[in-house]
């Protein structure tokens, strides 16, 4: 059994209302912090990056499609 090393965000401070990640090559692991020995999800890298893609998706400049004109112009 792969030994995991668990991160949480610095902006979660000495909270422990937080998730916790921890990486390896095949998967991207997920857990509670509170629970630490509790139930875990893991997701393969691709399958996390397009989630972190489609929730961060308000953060980013608004891209019009292809062939449509930008709100701009």
């Amino acid at each position: 059994m792969q030994i995991l090393h668990w991160q949480k965000s610095s902006y979660s401070g000495d909270s422990s209302n937080c998730l916790e990640i921890a990486e390896t090559p095949a998967f991207i692991h997920i857990r509670d912090s509170k629970i630490a020995v509790g139930p875990q999800l893991a997701f393969q890298p691709s399958v996390w990056r397009l989630f972190i893609f489609h929730a961060t998706a308000d953060r980013r400049p608004h891209q019009p499609a292809a062939g449509q004109p930008s709100l701009g112009a």
